[in-house]
Formats: structure tokens, sequence, C-alpha cells
């Protein structure tokens, strides 16, 4: 087998790889708990952003007085946590703490490595970029949160008529998007240096390259691809849902009321212009996401379909058949969120299951690129 199109230079150690794979685990469960803590509605309970010490929790009941009279001052608790106990208070407290925590573990795990791989020449010049590329992306992952919970604590909320005290959800829809992509690339890039490095030192597997080189299968790359870039989109929407609130109304599926479709004058409100409805009416948010899950689950099983006509690597045929597994769990999880009027465990894995589709196409669209070997 010869290995001489990719030159020795543009190694990066394996190790990096497997590296940039923890980091992007540690991504997807900090989504889950970001899941979790606006589930459980302890997303504003931190009014403060202090990067050094908040990591240390009030340690004494003086403390903890202190924290809640921060919060009471905002319009959360002067409007719909009014009656909370300081006991309560502690509860929501923890959850966004340990949320913050967490993405202070993934700056830190993931700056000391890069530093240190970087030194010691353990990266190829185009894998240092993308690292860089990546610990920007992080950093501005954490600016763009307290962006988001900025907007929550807005002393506007006060005095808006039925305002409730909540984040802007296009400013949840921009955190939960960077933390999809930053999980992306990560996962990507840690993929390609571990493939990278088996062909130079010659242990790709000679069988699978040739079964790669099907010209046939440009069509099966890009449909994976689009796939791809539709799973992100449903994602998005259901963002869209989750910060509207929007799955709770029409709990019934695959109806709305009396139809599949709900009556104009509910998907065009005169309450907001005609291009919002699409994003701030919550009624055309939920229809939009089921004509967007519904669309990219019939796209998976048109994708695994078509799949059937090439000869594909078992672990290609193991990906695209996860695919299709991980769709339909996925579709049934979320059908199941919304009749059961969004308990949080459904509605935690059904977030946890559109990260894990992601994955698993994302994963397939990468076995299925060519390998740079002469047969």
């Amino acid at each position: 087998m010869n290995y001489s199109i990719m030159e020795r230079k543009n190694y990066t150690k394996p190790i990096v790889g497997y590296w940039l794979l923890g980091i992007s685990g540690l991504t997807f469960g900090i989504v889950v708990l970001g899941g979790l803590t606006r589930l459980t509605e302890s997303g504003l309970s931190i009014v403060e952003w202090k990067p050094i010490t908040g990591i240390i929790p009030p340690m004494n009941h003086s403390q903890w007085n202190e924290e809640f009279k921060k919060y009471q001052q905002f319009p959360e608790y002067k409007l719909q946590n009014y009656d909370m106990t300081l006991s309560d208070f502690k509860y929501i407290y923890f959850m966004e703490w340990a949320h913050r925590m967490w993405g202070r573990m993934i700056g830190i795990g993931f700056i000391l490595p890069a530093t240190y791989f970087g030194i010691h020449g353990y990266m190829s010049r185009s894998v240092t970029k993308k690292v860089i590329g990546l610990a920007g992306l992080l950093g501005f992952q954490g600016l763009l949160g307290w962006y988001m919970v900025k907007s929550g604590l807005d002393e506007k909320l006060i005095s808006t008529p039925n305002s409730i005290a909540r984040v802007s959800h296009y400013r949840l829809v921009a955190h939960l998007g960077s933390a999809f992509l930053l999980y992306a690339g990560m996962f990507l890039t840690g993929l390609q240096i571990i493939r990278d490095a088996k062909i130079i030192n010659g242990t790709f597997p000679m069988d699978v390259a040739k079964m790669l080189a099907n010209p046939a299968l440009k069509r099966f790359r890009l449909f994976s691809i689009g796939t791809a870039v539709l799973v992100f989109l449903t994602s998005m929407s259901g963002a869209l849902v989750a910060g509207l609130d929007a799955g709770l109304i029409y709990n019934e599926f695959p109806y709305m009321g009396q139809n599949i479709i709900p009556p104009k004058s509910e998907l065009f409100s005169t309450n907001f212009d005609l291009w919002r409805n699409f994003f701030d009416n919550p009624t055309t948010v939920q229809f939009d996401h089921r004509v967007l899950a519904t669309t990219t689950f019939t796209v998976i099983m048109t994708l695994w379909l078509y799949s059937r006509r090439f000869n594909l690597p078992p672990k290609v045929r193991l990906l695209i058949n996860s695919v299709l597994g991980v769709g339909c769990l996925q579709v049934t999880l979320g059908i199941s969120t919304l009749i059961y009027l969004v308990p949080i465990p459904l509605a935690l894995a059904h977030q946890a299951g559109s990260l894990t589709l992601l994955t698993t196409v994302l994963h397939l669209v990468h076995a299925m690129r060519k390998v740079p070997i002469k047969l």
C-alpha cells in the first residue's frame, strides 16, 4: 500500500485526536446539563458573571442570604418566584453553578493540553490552526452564555404587561447553535487526526479505501452532508420551541386542533409582523418544528434506502443503520415529550437525542470521506 500522498510533515500525533474526542464528550455533557438547567428554570439564579471568584459557591448562611437578596432584585423573583424560600433558591443556584463549573472545566481541559501539544510539536500546522479556531469559539461560547442570561435579567421585563422572566429565545438558539458547532468541530477534527495517523502509519485497511474510492458514492456523500445540515436546522428549530415554551400548546400529534395544519389566523397572527410569526409566534414555531422534523426523518429514511444500492464498508453500514435507529428514537421522544406536556426526563432525553443524531450523521459523513492513498 502506498501512502506517499500524505506527507509526514502533516502528521499530528493520535493523542491529540483522542483528546479532542474527550473534550467533545464533555461538550456533549454540558449541552445536556444546560438543557436540565433550562428545564428546571435555574438559569437566572446567578445574577453575576465572575469567571474566577464565581468558582466558589456560598459557604455559609450569611453568604447564601446575600446571594438570595441579589436574586430578589431581578424580574424572575418579582414576577414568578416571589414565594421562593432560601432552600428552593439553593437548588436552582447549584444547577446553574454546576453548569458554569462544567464550562470552566472544559475551558481548562482544552487550553492547557492544547498549549502543551502546540509547544511540543504534537500538531501539524493545519491542525494547530483548527485548534486555535476552536479555542476562539470556546471563548465566544462562554461570552454568549452570559449575554443570553443578561436578557432574562432585564428590568424592563417587570414593566411589560403579561411578561415572563426568561432569556431571549434568539440568544438561546445562538447559544445552543454555537455549542453544537463547537462540538462538531472538536468531534470531526478528532476523528480526522486519528484517521490520518492510520493512513500515514500504513494501518488503514486497503479494502475500505478501495470501497470509498467508488465514484458512484459522490452523491451519497453529498446526501449525507445535506442530512447533517437538516438535522442541525431541526435542532435549532427545537431550541426556538423550547425558548418560547411552544411545546406546551397543541399537545397532540399529528393534529394541531382539528387539522394537521392549525388555522391560518393562528399561524399568521396579527400580533406579530408577518416574518416574525416564524420566530416569535409559538403556534407557528411549533408547526415549523413539526415540518422540519418530519422532513428530516423522511430524508433519513431515504438516505438509508439509497445506501442499499452500494457496497459499503462495514463501519459505514453500521453508521447508516445507526442514523436510522437514532432517528426513529428521536421522533418517538419528540412526540412523547409533546403529548405528555414536556416532562423533564423526556424533554432532556429529546435534547440529548438531537445531538446524538447529529453525532451519528457527522460520523457517517466523516467515514465516507475518500482516503488519500494510491491504490
